[in-house]
Formats: structure tokens, C-alpha cells, sequence
């Protein structure tokens, strides 16, 4: 519900938020996050401390808000946003740029410790000047995918100069996001409604396989796979569908369930519970959807704390929590959605989870941090 996240007005539009990852024996929830911006006349990357979002209230109100730590201006439009590790955040720019940003914890500032200039280009006559937009990034220390809309895909290695591969012409079409599948895969998503797999120890500038949906050819716009199961893949795309892929079998997605009104900006398996999933739209909606128990069993939110609540099916089947995103009958299917923006009017351009901690920013020039997901 809206009540349980503290809102934060920060005067840009944000295009991309992200928790700082935890280290790996860390129990305590993420504390620092960070935004980048688009489509204002200065666009910036800043670093924020969560640590003040309390608890909310004897009224329910949130206590406390985020705290800005540190920015730093960013030429072009922050298309993606990715932390390499505690240190370093790597950013894709409508420019074609990608820069690797250090965080200086000890003073608290933020400076461009890396950049990858044009990484992304167009190469006909009449934009022979222009960089095109690098898309997408993902990170798996030391290395850094990046996708961009002139169907390119680069494969750096940070504190290397030049990219250690290059696939020129990946992609006909634009190429919109990209995640690791395993180590040495990635899967990415393209304008005409395909998922494609690369593996990056082949030399061939193919595909290792290729799925799409069906002959409607929607631009699919975000990528996840599931955490701990890796064939199952998210998509969501410019008719707000959420596709479930199983990239074991066929080459077209096993669910296809409606979702949001409009474009579909990212999707998010919970990476430590990953029976949650959520989405983001330009409808200005958040979207919850949650496989984990029997919605028979569950209490109903429709008159409590503003929830909007949809259940799909009521149906009782005993099914593994695994199996969930991949049963293929709606009469089975048992996801219970709560839209946690109930009243957003604009984009929520980008959210991330981790532990109990809910991110997301939006073209309302505002961000939202919610530290009690499952409460």
C-alpha cells in the first residue's frame, strides 16, 4: 500500500533506481540505493541512505525519508543502471556512453572512474556523429554486457580500455535490455518481440537460440530470470503483457498473463524469493504478484489500507511454488497481484528489490522507498 512507502520529491525524473548489493555474509537490509534521471535539462546520478525510512507510524504514515548522499551530473539520459559491486555503479547513456561512477564512501562524492565513449553507434550517413543509445547494461564482476538500439553487444571487462568482444550486428532491430543467463549466457530482448540467448564462448555473431512471442511482434521492453530457476525468464513489453518463458522447451512463452494498461518497464524476480515477482509501467502502476501460497487461504486486502487486489482463480491445486510461473492453464494459476502505487498518475519508470526493501522512481520527480515488503 502507499502508505507503507515514503516518498522522497527530488525535482528530476527519474528514469532508474537500484539497491547497493549487499555484502555476501551481510544480514542487515540494503541501506543505500541509487538513481539516475532522463529527460531534465541537467540529468544526474545520485547516491542515497535509506537508514532514516523507519517504520511507519502511529497513523500508518512513513517516518523519515531518504537522504541524498552524493551526486553527480550525467550527460544524456540515464537509459540503465547497474551496480558492479559496493564501490561502483556502471551507466548507460542515450549518448551511446557507458561510465563506470566510483562511490568514495570515506567523503561521500561520487566521480567518473571509467567511460567507454560511443559504445553504442549508429553508422549511417546522416548520424555519423551520433552515438546511439546503449539501451541496457547487466554486470558480472569483472565483465559488463551492454545492449543499445543499434542492435549491438558489447562485452566489457572492467579496467580494460577496449571491449573484449563486439557482436556489430546482433540485432536488426533495437535491442532493449539484457540480462546473464549463466556466466558465459545472456539473454536479450528486441523491438519485434524476440528473446534471444547468446552464448559468449562461441565465436559465431549468432544467436544460440531464439523465442518470440507470437506473430504480433510487440517491442518487448525488460528482462529477468528467475534466481534460483534458471529457464524461467520474465519479458514484459509495450502491451503491458507479462510473458513467462521456460527456455527448455518451444521457443514461444508458457504464460502470457495481462497485466499492466501500458509499456511494461522492468520486470523483478525477488532475487531471495523469487515466488514474488514485480512490475512497473507507464500506467503509472506497481505491480505485486505473488505465487507463493494457497489464495484460498489467504486474507482478503480488498477493504484494508487502500490495496487494490486482483486474484486469478480460486481453483485448490497442490503445485510445487517452482511450477507456478509455469503452469500454463489461467484455471490453475493461482498469483495474487497487489498494485502497491495505487493512486500514481505517472511512468514508474523503475523499481528494484532486495531482502525486505522495496525501490521505485517515477516521472512524477519523485522515489519511493518501502523497507517492509512482506510485512
Amino acid at each position: 500500500a502507499m502508505e507503507d512507502a515514503c516518498a522522497k520529491f527530488v525535482s528530476q525524473k527519474i528514469s532508474k533506481a537500484r539497491w547497493r548489493p549487499l555484502p555476501p555474509a551481510a544480514l542487515q537490509p540494503p541501506d543505500l540505493f541509487a538513481t539516475g534521471s532522463w529527460d531534465n535539462e541537467d540529468n544526474r546520478i545520485s547516491v542515497w541512505s535509506a537508514a532514516e525510512v523507519g517504520n511507519a507510524g502511529l497513523g500508518g504514515e512513513c517516518q523519515g525519508e531518504p537522504q541524498l548522499l552524493c551526486d553527480i551530473r550525467h550527460d544524456g539520459d540515464v537509459m540503465d543502471m547497474q551496480f558492479l559491486d559496493q564501490e561502483r555503479i556502471v551507466v548507460a547513456s542515450s549518448t551511446g556512453t557507458v561510465t563506470v561512477f566510483r562511490h568514495h564512501q570515506n567523503n561521500q562524492t561520487l566521480s567518473a572512474s571509467q567511460r567507454w565513449e560511443k559504445a553504442h553507434y549508429h553508422v549511417d550517413q546522416d548520424t555519423s556523429c551520433g552515438g546511439a543509445a546503449c539501451t541496457g547494461v547487466i554486470c558480472n564482476k569483472p565483465e559488463i554486457v551492454t545492449v543499445g538500439e543499434d542492435g549491438r553487444i558489447n562485452l566489457f571487462r572492467v579496467d580494460q580500455n577496449a571491449a573484449v568482444r563486439t557482436i556489430d550486428n546482433a540485432d536488426s532491430s533495437t535491442l532493449h535490455a539484457v540480462t546473464f543467463l549463466r556466466t558465459t549466457e545472456i539473454l536479450t530482448v528486441n523491438s519485434i518481440g524476440q528473446l534471444k540467448m547468446w552464448d559468449l564462448r562461441q565465436q559465431r555473431n549468432e544467436p544460440s537460440q531464439i523465442f518470440s512471442l507470437t506473430s504480433d511482434r510487440v517491442p518487448l521492453h525488460c528482462v529477468d530470470r528467475h534466481p534460483s530457476q534458471q529457464h524461467i525468464v520474465a519479458t514484459g513489453g509495450q502491451d503491458g503483457v507479462l510473458s513467462i518463458w521456460d527456455i527448455r522447451q518451444g521457443t514461444m512463452p508458457v504464460s502470457l498473463l495481462n497485466a499492466h494498461e501500458a509499456e511494461m518497464w522492468e520486470v523483478h524476480f525477488h532475487p531471495s524469493n523469487p515466488d514474488h515477482l514485480f512490475t512497473c509501467s507507464e500506467d503509472g502502476s506497481l505491480w505485486h504478484w505473488d505465487t507463493s501460497t494457497d489464495v484460498s487461504e489467504k486474507p482478503s486486502f480488498l477493504l484494508q489500507g487502500g490495496r487494490s487486489t486482483a486474484y486469478f482463480s480460486h481453483s485448490s491445486v497442490n503445485q510445487s511454488v517452482v511450477s507456478a510461473w509455469l503452469n500454463n492453464d489461467p484455471a490453475k494459476d493461482r498469483i495474487e497481484i497487489t498494485n502497491l502505487v495505487p493512486n500514481q498518475t505517472l511512468s514508474v519508470n523503475s523499481l528494484d528489490v532486495l531482502g525486505p526493501c522495496l525501490v521505485y522512481g517515477t516521472d512524477a520527480e519523485a522515489i519511493y522507498v518501502n523497507k517492509q515488503l512482506f510485512a
